[in-house]
């Protein structure tokens, strides 16, 4: 796969093993207003849910493993700037993961803000920066899954109201299509505000902007803006 999985930084039960797949690690594992544990992992009913941050992914977590996916998780996100923001979010993904029953798989070796950088040169203004850098993120998904056996795939990207839905299922059933794994798509929107409401109660990390440095300063350019407009 690309990028190797690290090692966790503070959450019990996540895994840094390529494999991950069946009960999660340590104590960190039991799940918290999840429901049911997963059902058993068998070659037809493994997913891998990319995983864009914690709040994101309950909802898409839960769902997938109440229809019966032997769901692992997969960080796997360059776009978040700057690196003390993309640890905050692993560490978050983790918490989640671990307080649902979940393995989750680190792809830290990713993270280079160079690369990311000069590979959206040229496409660097929503919305064609979304799109490829979901798009990007789904087909390292599709290469990870192919190579850790699972014969699904899905992200929780399709969660959030702020993403290119559009974009994102399209670029899924695209790579779905062409053979290997299959593309689960499901629209998590329609647990938009119950997913706030359980990673509020998991006091989970709540990222303040999407991830990229460029949605950075969009987050905050109009404070900037006010100062300027002050001298």
């Amino acid at each position: 796969m690309s990028g190797n999985t690290g090692a966790p930084l503070s959450a019990p039960g996540t895994s840094s093993a390529g494999g991950g797949f069946g009960a999660p690690d340590g104590p960190g594992a039991a799940a918290v207003g999840g429901g049911e544990p997963q059902t058993a992992a068998t070659r037809e009913n493994r997913l891998l849910l990319h995983v864009c941050c914690g709040p994101c992914a309950v909802m898409p977590l839960l769902r997938l493993r109440d229809e019966g996916y032997a769901v692992t998780a997969w960080f796997m996100n360059p776009n978040i700037h700057p690196l003390t923001e993309y640890l905050r979010r692993r560490e978050a993904a983790g918490e989640c993961a671990a307080r649902l029953g979940v393995p989750i798989i680190y792809a830290d070796a990713a993270w280079n803000v160079t690369a990311w950088l000069r590979a959206v040169a040229g496409r660097d203004a929503p919305p064609e920066r979304c799109a490829w850098c979901c798009a990007s993120r789904l087909e390292a998904a599709f290469a990870a899954a192919r190579e850790l056996g699972c014969a699904w795939v899905s992200s929780s990207l399709l969660y959030s109201r702020y993403q290119p839905h559009a974009a994102i299922k399209a670029a899924g059933e695209r790579l779905g299509a062409a053979g290997g794994p299959g593309f689960v798509y499901r629209d998590f929107r329609e647990d938009w505000q119950e997913g706030i409401d359980r990673s509020k109660e998991m006091e989970l990390y709540r990222q303040p902007y999407c991830g990229c440095i460029y949605s950075e300063a969009e987050r905050y350019g109009k404070r900037l803006a006010r100062l300027c407009a002050e001298r």
